[in-house]
């Protein structure tokens, strides 16, 4: 039993040096996560949230009061451009057309008539003209056999009453002729008259039949036949019959916060994603860049705000989607993610190992009379740390300040500083934080929490 104990008091011995020995030789070292530089693709992205919406849509509103009489369509359907949806109650309007129009048929058949007269008329002004022509012969020719004395006076004063007769005959046809196309002019003008009321009267029965302004979707329908309708009057709406949505043309309405809105312009390519179709993205590209700031709190354009309170804004942003879907509603909840940068083979760091860092203070003492009565004054620059073997192949580390580029999902374009394959210190964030130059690091194998290091790393 002695013989065991003695065993066992000498292994735990042994195990206590060996601890000794381990915590001894890796005392003044500090544990990092490390990663190496690598070149890669990089594509900086910009999310915004908000809705599917198609690009025209268009409120149906009445444009007559009176009572709902049909509905043509229900939510949901297909209606083509011109195609009759609804109707209000017409029955004044549809006698006032049919009245009027058969006032214009009696018109046009009484100007028919008066053109029929006109031309009686110029037919007899022909006819005067003819006969007076010929006794203009038979006048001149009884004045030579007058002057000869051939004529006797009575047969001379008979040519002449009769000549002076159709002279007569010829102004009172042409008379007649001129009212007879005045009464065609009065006639027509009355015709016109008829026409324009029954283009007013075809307006006010037209205000009572909705159409189709377009191909689409009904997508809303508040109201059912038997309701009464009413039109809009200053700035009050009226009622709203249904909305009809061009579907074949599709934009995600989305709002990007305003420290990303500078990066977002037209043309660049978007990836959209609707909540209620999961496993589906739809690509687009940016149409539209919204200039006016919208408070996230209300939606409100700032410029129209009354309150002075300063809080976060948006900025609003149409995507207009390359292709469409049936499956798509105007509404549907999504998200873009907009490319607003893209570049190939380039130096990639991840961004937790980013640090702003003083390296003077990797030489100052914190001991010194100096640095207790006026501490030095602090200029931090961005750049990291990379793990550098000393002469004595210890891992130590090392502050490079570095440029960067354009920003990915998890890793930053390097434009100068650093070289393909280097090791780089990337956290933990505390022990980054406060990391100094030419600290001994021990490289830590385990996982890093994702939790924490990524959470700081975004800040």
């Amino acid at each position: 039993m002695k013989k065991i104990l003695l065993i066992v008091l000498a292994v735990l011995i042994a195990a206590g040096l060996v601890a000794f020995m381990v915590h001894r030789q890796q005392s003044g070292y500090t544990k990092v996560y490390t990663a190496t530089l690598t070149r890669e693709d990089l594509s900086s992205v910009v999310s915004g949230t908000g809705q599917i919406k198609p690009k025209n849509y268009v409120n149906v509103g009445a444009n007559a009061m009176g009572r709902i009489t049909h509905l043509y369509v229900a939510e949901g359907e297909k209606v083509h451009k011109g195609e009759m949806v609804a109707t209000i109650e017409n029955v004044q309007q549809q006698a006032n057309v049919a009245g009027q129009e058969a006032a214009i048929a009696a018109a046009q058949t009484d100007i028919a008539a008066y053109i029929a007269a006109e031309k009686t008329a110029q037919a007899n002004v022909q006819h005067a003209k003819a006969d007076l022509e010929q006794k203009k012969l038979d006048w001149d020719r009884a004045q030579s056999l007058y002057k000869a004395g051939i004529m006797a006076k009575q047969d001379y004063d008979a040519k002449k009453a009769a000549y002076d007769l159709d002279v007569a005959d010829v102004a009172q046809a042409e008379a007649q002729l001129n009212q007879a196309k005045a009464n065609t002019d009065s006639a027509r003008g009355r015709l016109h008259t008829q026409q324009a009321d029954l283009k007013v009267n075809q307006d006010l029965l037209n205000r009572t039949i909705a159409v189709a302004p377009f191909d689409g979707i009904v997508t809303n329908e508040p109201l059912r036949e038997g309701e009464m309708v009413v039109t809009g009057i200053q700035n009050t709406e009226g009622s709203t019959l249904m909305t009809i949505a061009d579907m074949s043309v599709v934009t995600a309405d989305v709002k990007v916060d305003e420290t990303d809105i500078v990066n977002v312009q037209l043309g660049q390519p978007a990836e959209v994603s609707v909540d209620a179709l999961p496993n589906k993205v739809f690509k687009g590209h940016v149409t539209e860049v919204g200039d006016q700031a919208l408070l996230r709190s209300t939606g409100v354009a700032t410029s129209q705000s009354t309150t002075g309170t300063e809080e976060a804004k948006d900025f609003r942003v149409v995507v207009t989607l390359d292709q469409t879907s049936d499956e798509l509603r105007p509404g549907l909840s999504c998200t873009a993610k907009i490319t607003t940068a893209h570049k190939t083979d380039v130096l990639a760091l991840p961004i937790q190992a980013l640090t702003m860092h003083d390296p003077a203070s990797d030489n100052s003492k914190s001991g010194s009379v100096q640095a207790a009565s006026t501490p030095p004054k602090s200029n931090p620059i961005q750049g990291v740390f990379i793990v550098q073997a000393d002469d004595h192949g210890r891992l130590r580390a090392k502050f490079i300040p570095v440029t960067t580029g354009i920003t990915g999902a998890t890793d930053i374009e390097v434009l100068s500083g650093l070289k393909n394959g280097e090791e780089v210190v990337t956290g933990p964030y505390k022990t980054l934080r406060d990391l100094k130059g030419g600290t001994l690091l021990k490289r830590d194998k385990s996982a890093p929490l994702v939790s924490s290091d990524s959470s700081n790393s975004s800040s």
